[in-house]
């Protein structure tokens, strides 16, 4: 309490100043109808600064959920793509039959959002952590992918966190082909920029051009068809003069990953169970 007094009276002058201050502004303000409406604009003009910089703060901390809700959404369509098109391709198969199947066609890939939480891009075997394990469902082998196109594999999980195996990895070799067509080679990076991959094997008689699009072949039991992974920028022939290799500019921005949808294939575990037996028969 002494020290507080000390403090007051040691400042009485700044306090009887400021204090007079006051006084002067309520009787000027209050008793004269043009500074009192200057006043008013002015404190306007800075409570809508005030709230503009809140609003801008609001929106930036929102991104995240935001982001995340695309992600959820951005899912949701492609599943309902993937859906689609196999319906298609069954009602093309049974159009030679006299009726065709009124059920849906229920597809066998089912996803789950995670966040990024560590990712590398500059190391020779770049790989990618998120923050979704065991418990939530995740698996080795199972793809992943965010609203661009194709991220990686997963390789490692733990009970709440799991490591994948980036495509700028090349360890990690995707069965890709040319958009419309039937061929496929193999995408595998070749550890010189993180915006562009290399598809090999490509016979030389399918036809393409720079500009064509890149997506999954289908052709495992991790991606299903048609997910997108980049556009061809350039081709040259690999040794053997059968076959090209394709310059593909990567559509997923991986410096830029923040939140991306892990697949699961329902029927994985048949559909490899049978490929490995019919190899050691």
């Amino acid at each position: 309490m002494r020290n507080l007094i000390d403090f007051l009276w040691r400042h009485i002058s700044w306090i009887v100043f400021a204090i007079y201050v006051a006084i002067s502004c309520v009787l000027l303000f209050d008793r004269n109808p043009y500074q009192r409406s200057v006043y008013f604009s002015s404190a306007n003009r800075a409570a809508v600064v005030v709230y503009d910089l809140q609003s801008e703060v609001t929106s930036y901390l929102g991104l995240r959920k935001a982001n995340r809700d695309l992600q959820l959404r951005n899912g949701e369509l492609e599943m309902e793509v993937i859906n689609l098109k196999a319906q298609l391709n069954s009602y093309r198969s049974a159009a030679g039959a006299d009726t065709i199947p009124a059920d849906s066609v229920l597809h066998d890939y089912d996803f789950v959002v995670a966040r990024v939480i560590n990712n590398s891009v500059a190391q020779v075997n770049n790989y990618i952590t998120i923050d979704k394990g065991r418990a939530e469902g995740i698996e080795p082998e199972m793809g992943v992918v965010d609203q661009n196109g194709v991220v990686g594999i997963i390789n490692v999980v733990g009970e709440h966190h799991a490591v994948a195996i980036s495509v700028l990895n090349p360890k990690l070799r995707l069965s890709c082909k040319v958009k419309g067509s039937d061929y496929f080679g193999s995408l595998v990076w070749d550890a010189v920029s993180p915006r562009y991959a290399v598809l090999e094997e490509m016979p030389r008689h399918v036809e393409f051009a720079a500009g064509d699009t890149i997506v999954t072949s289908g052709y495992s039991s991790v991606f299903p068809e048609g997910l997108m992974v980049g556009i061809i920028s350039d081709y040259k022939k690999q040794h053997d003069d059968n076959f090209y290799a394709l310059r593909v500019e990567l559509s997923t921005d991986f410096s830029g990953l923040g939140y991306v949808r892990v697949i699961s294939n329902r029927m994985k575990e048949e559909q490899d169970k049978l490929e490995k037996e019919a190899r050691y028969e």
